[in-house]
């Protein structure tokens, strides 16, 4: 389990096609400085299993459906991750609660000034994740923790402020880039309870006498 609070921002050194997936590895530190092989590290969002540990990288498969789902396929040498480690616990949960399942990915639409180094990040989201979004509610965006400032026509906005700007790679996204988003874990289990409630029988008296009866 992660928290979306963003630790470091590692480099990727390569990308690596295989016939099922790819091979991916970050240079890094601070993640790596209690690390041992097979610990989780999150990779913008996504929870990832590191392996080939060296002093300043370490190396992960990524799955057929993860490409899929998520912008880690589109990633190259060079670019700018946000990594974080698994919570202790014995943490502080400064987040909210992300488990590093990226439901899907979304389309930046525009990330602008609102003055004294705070900004205005908008991000178009899949149909489908839209009932697991409320206004004030929690959304991990490429693993960092936001809270939803505006929901409106298939578009989530959220305030990013100077710390959050300047210690995650949202300085290097641009318009058009995809996002990996996280919708809230509650979200989902109150959807999966509540249609297992039994919907109330329409039948009445004079839907009764309306067939016969």
């Amino acid at each position: 389990m992660f928290t979306g609070i963003i630790e470091e921002l590692g480099t990727v050194e390569s990308i690596e096609p295989r016939a099922a997936g790819a091979r991916l590895r970050v240079r890094a530190r601070t993640v790596l400085s209690d690390a041992t092989p097979g610990v989780s590290i999150a990779v913008n969002g996504v929870c990832l299993t590191a392996v080939d540990l060296r002093h300043d990288s370490f190396g992960a498969d990524l799955a057929p459906e993860t490409l899929r789902r998520t912008n880690l396929g589109e990633l190259r040498p060079q670019t700018i991750v946000n990594l974080e480690r698994p919570l202790l616990p014995s943490g502080r949960l400064s987040g909210h609660i992300v488990q590093g399942h990226v439901d899907g990915a979304g389309e930046l639409v525009t990330l602008s000034p609102l003055g004294n180094e705070n900004w205005w990040l908008e991000v178009r989201v899949p149909p489908e994740l839209d009932p697991y979004l409320v206004f004030k509610g929690s959304i991990c965006l490429d693993g960092i923790s936001l809270t939803v400032a505006k929901l409106e026509g298939g578009v989530v906005a959220v305030t990013i402020i100077p710390h959050t700007y300047e210690n995650t790679n949202l300085k290097t996204r641009r318009p058009g880039d995809r996002i990996n988003i996280e919708c809230d874990i509650m979200a989902k289990y109150v959807e999966k309870m509540l249609s297992r409630i039994e919907k109330p029988s329409t039948l009445t008296v004079e839907r009764l006498r309306e067939e016969g009866y």
